[in-house]
């Protein structure tokens, strides 16, 4: 079996001269670098001190799933002769509070919208989200569920 191996430095840049003396001493302000590609700029939700113009890891987690199930779907297309020119997914996800201070995703919901070159079988094009959910490797980590509530729009 295959394995890939992934590596990204996480830099936290809100040291404001105090460290972490206190919770309101600090920014949650960092960096996501990987070698060779332009830096992210990251924090934390903006109800936990973030910085409201940066990237939070909830965020970003919800645009690797979208992200991952696109290329998988576009590959799939791809595979079966479906003409995609356009997708735009507006993806939501929600997020629960624990007891405890810490939380979980409860959901996600994919919305794409999909511009298809000709007309294509719609239970088609719905089941090719069914096995690209199946062979995205983000939602396969992921404990929550994962939906998807696609718009489709034909030309030609």
């Amino acid at each position: 079996m295959k394995e890939h191996h992934y590596l990204t430095n996480i830099t936290w840049t809100g040291n404001t001269g105090e460290g972490t003396k206190t919770p309101r001493s600090y920014e949650r302000d960092h960096t996501i670098q990987v070698e060779g590609k332009p830096a992210i700029p990251g924090t934390s939700e903006v109800s936990m001190l973030g910085n409201k113009v940066r990237y939070n890891p909830e965020e970003l987690l919800l645009a690797a799933l979208s992200a991952c199930h696109m290329l998988v779907y576009l590959y799939l297309c791809s595979q079966n002769k479906i003409v995609v020119t356009a997708y735009i997914d507006k993806a939501t996800g929600t997020m629960q509070d624990t007891p405890d201070g810490g939380g979980h995703f409860t959901e996600a919901i994919l919305k794409p919208e999909i511009t298809i070159n000709g007309e294509v079988e719609r239970l088609l094009l719905q089941q090719l989200h069914q096995d690209a959910n199946k062979q995205c490797y983000i939602a396969n980590s992921c404990n929550f569920p994962v939906r998807h509530e696609p718009v489709y729009f034909f030309e030609g």
